[in-house]
């Protein structure tokens, strides 16, 4: 079953820039996907417009059963609680504890306390931080943070979680073990997509590379047969 179907999907900016070519895409349900491109090839703005940061001009993005492209703005909310997102720079809140920066993603949609305090210690342990609830993001190494992230961006149980660069910041061990975070959401059900540049983490999980050049697909090496490109 294809969670994401996007059909002669074409993005040209207001400054006449083409980022996306008539782009064609299935992925599964379920599926871990790396999206791999040199920059300018269009990875940002395939995954913008996943999660409507950014509108295709022209063609068909669905995900989760939503049409993106002809959502209205109101109704966004509904594409994102089907979302979540993680960034290169953790974008986390200073000044509030790795509970209460979990904790946020859930009071936002009006969930009640004692369902929010359960899911949090939930996801706090799957990554492995539920010993440092009351700690602020200034206290955790760079790894913490971006476990904290991820907690975040899962923590409402989306269909579909997509990482921009998740391990860009980060040094090989620490980015090692980010994935094997990563690798265990993917087997307990939820769909990802991650962009990266780091050719490493590509070989070594040996799941499906979607290549990117110039806004369309180069190339899509099924699960495990991707060998090496320069990204």
């Amino acid at each position: 079953m294809d969670l994401i179907n996007i059909r002669k999907a074409k993005k040209v900016y207001k400054t006449g820039v083409t980022a996306i070519y008539d782009l064609d895409l299935k992925i599964k349900k379920g599926e871990f996907v790396f999206i791999i491109g040199s920059t300018g090839c269009g990875k940002s703005t395939l995954i913008k417009m996943l999660y409507r940061e950014e509108k295709p001009t022209s063609g068909q993005i669905i995900v989760g059963g939503i049409d993106v492209a002809k959502l209205k703005n109101s109704k966004v909310y509904k594409l994102r609680r089907q979302i979540g997102v993680v960034f290169q720079d953790f974008r986390l809140l200073e000044k509030s504890t790795v509970y209460e920066n979990v904790a946020f993603a859930l009071e936002i949609f009006g969930a009640p306390k004692d369902e929010i305090h359960k899911r949090v210690i939930k996801v706090l342990e799957l990554v492995g931080l539920k010993n440092r609830l009351k700690s602020y993001p200034n206290q955790l190494s760079g790894g913490e943070q971006q476990r904290v992230a991820i907690a975040r961006a899962i923590v409402n149980g989306p269909k579909l979680l997509i990482c921009d660069e998740p391990t860009g910041n980060l040094d090989e061990e620490t980015s090692s073990e980010i994935m094997d975070v990563l690798d265990e959401i993917n087997k307990l059900g939820t769909t990802i997509i991650m962009v990266t540049h780091d050719r490493k983490i590509v070989k070594k999980m040996k799941k499906r590379v979607i290549l990117l050049d110039a806004g369309r697909v180069l190339k899509d090496y099924e699960e495990g047969t991707y060998k090496n490109e320069s990204i």
